[in-house]
């Protein structure tokens, strides 16, 4: 699996350099998720701008990833979504669940909100 993982202190930004989002590169990329996460990162965004196509299986792969956040207290963010994939995330009644920002600078805003609410509800 080719991808870029550019850890931040408050998120964690993979940008999956693929065309296919498959059986072939989902289980890789939910160990991603898994070692992001058993590294303290609880915060997600994966960038799919480069993925043209994706199956069952990588929706498989991006619900683990939600859960993986979510577990933690965090959140999963997906970008760059194409036609294709936002077509199969609908078909699956996906788009209530996951979310999904038009750009990545949408989806660090998004987190830094969300930072911000916790810890106001904290104090």
């Amino acid at each position: 699996m080719k991808c870029t993982v550019d850890k931040h202190e408050k998120y964690v930004l993979i940008k999956l350099n693929e065309n296919k989002l498959n059986s072939l590169i989902s289980p890789q990329l939910k160990s991603e998720f898994i070692l992001s996460n058993s590294e303290g990162q609880r915060n997600i965004i994966l960038d799919l701008s480069n993925v043209k196509y994706s199956d069952s299986s990588g929706l498989s792969s991006l619900l683990v990833g939600h859960r993986i956040c979510k577990n933690s207290d965090g959140i999963f963010i997906l970008t760059g979504i194409n036609e294709n994939i936002s077509r199969l995330i609908s078909i699956s009644q996906l788009e209530n669940i996951l979310n999904i920002v038009g750009s990545v600078d949408e989806g660090i805003d998004l987190i830094f909100m969300e930072e911000i609410e916790k810890d106001l509800k904290r104090n």
